[in-house]
């Protein structure tokens, strides 16, 4: 157990992992057997993680490259509940969309999640528009969507003095989360039965031994030594029932690694930087509701959130990144700065539905990446969750391109990933 120990504080610190792993050495490398390997501890891998051990009494190990849980897309979103509205009926986001939101609001007021179910308004501003927002009404009645209603503009603005739309969509079922305190509630919960987290801890591969998976794990600081084209030496083996790959940036980069999967199943990853500004100088919020203007390339535009304090922020926007390699994409080296002169592009876009915004009122806030496996232009793209019967590794599920509505979705998520594995 020593490499294990001196891999994870984590691991080190808990005697009833003896319990759970047996050793064997080969080649040098100690091999570690666990039953279920959870790679990732955003929102959707401890939603796993925790479904996993409380619902299918599982031991779970989730090995997170970061030294805490969370750091990225999880939490450099909206944190918003989504209602379902935008995506094609019958598909996994649409589904995943409406069942998480019901699941995370009955979770929320169950455990006490800060969280405000304060509807949204998706706005048309020009007659173009139009045709668009109807699309979307029925759309989201298609994925029931409870509660959709039609308004005027007159009647939109009603509602919101300082909005200036010619029609409006209100979806009541839309709200705000706060996504931390959401994560360390589930991660609470799946601790109490059992669940570890190892930080610090980076699966770098895996190959196949037979139908065994052998997980490649390194402690992070070692992939500075690594390219993309290197396999590294790992410190561990582990030796796993089950796997799931939630690695959320990586898990494509992640899938590549994996000595015996068919390349031709791992779709092609793109990474699509949203930046977010605050509005700043401003004792009483100008809005009350979210408000969203009608989607576009990549995104849902840039639209109005709350924080769960009434604060306002604007974003995200859309800038395609490329050159990412996969190494880069494990050590999550990503550019997160939001420069202050992006707010230029901001300002019209957010002025066609709130026509006062003032000059120099906004301020650079945060950005985060999405996880896409569409580019520019591309059609839709659904979530994959894609288990044996895609790739033929018995016992591994990956997930593939888990943007937005992730947050929304990751119970729901966590509930068809657990029911893939159930025959293991």
């Amino acid at each position: 157990m020593m490499k294990l120990k001196k891999l994870s504080r984590n691991l080190a610190q808990i005697p009833s992992m003896r319990k759970k792993f047996s050793s064997s050495a080969a080649a040098g490398i100690q091999k570690e057997k666990t039953d279920c390997v959870v790679i990732g501890a955003g929102v959707v891998g401890i939603a796993v993680a925790r479904e996993l051990c409380l619902n299918h009494n599982r031991n779970v190990l989730v090995i997170e490259s970061a030294s805490t849980f969370g750091t990225g897309s999880s939490s450099r979103n909206s944190e918003v509940i989504h209602g379902g509205i935008y995506y094609p009926p019958n598909s996994l986001k649409a589904r995943f969309c409406v069942r998480g939101r019901r699941l995370l609001y009955e979770y929320c007021k169950e455990h006490g999640i800060p969280h405000k179910q304060i509807g949204k308004l998706i706005v048309a501003c020009g007659h173009e528009e139009l045709p668009k927002l109807n699309y979307l009404l029925n759309r989201g009645n298609e994925n029931g969507v409870e509660g959709l209603r039609m308004m005027k503009g007159s009647d939109a603005m009603k509602l919101e003095p300082e909005l200036q739309c010619l029609k409006a969509l209100w979806s009541p079922t839309s709200g705000i989360i706060d996504s931390h305190s959401l994560m360390l509630s589930l991660m609470g919960e799946a601790e109490t039965h059992g669940t570890i987290f190892s930080y610090n801890s980076t699966v770098i591969g895996a190959h196949m031994e037979g139908n065994q998976i052998n997980l490649h794990i390194s402690e992070t600081k070692s992939l500075k030594n690594l390219d993309s084209k290197s396999q590294g030496n790992p410190d561990i083996i582990l030796l796993p029932k089950l796997v799931v790959n939630a690695a959320g940036l990586t898990s494509t980069a992640l899938a590549r690694r994996f000595n015996g999967i068919n390349h031709g199943v791992i779709p092609q990853s793109y990474y699509a930087r949203g930046c977010y500004f605050s509005l700043s100088n401003i004792t009483v919020s100008p809005f009350k509701h979210l408000i969203y203007p009608i989607p576009e390339d990549g995104g849902l535009g840039v639209h109005v959130t709350l924080d769960l304090d009434g604060n306002v922020k604007f974003g995200p926007d859309v800038e395609w990144l490329s050159d990412i390699d996969d190494i880069s994409s494990m050590q999550n080296n990503f550019d997160y700065t939001v420069c202050a002169d992006r707010a230029n592009k901001f300002y019209p876009a957010i002025r066609r539905y709130y026509p006062s915004l003032n000059d120099a009122s906004m301020q650079p806030a945060y950005a985060g990446i999405r996880p896409k496996i569409a580019g520019p232009g591309d059609a839709f793209s659904d979530f994959i969750i894609q288990g044996e019967e895609g790739h033929g590794i018995p016992g591994l599920v990956n997930l593939f391109g888990i943007e937005s509505p992730g947050l929304t979705s990751s119970m729901a998520i966590a509930e068809h990933v657990a029911a893939k594995l159930s025959r293991f």
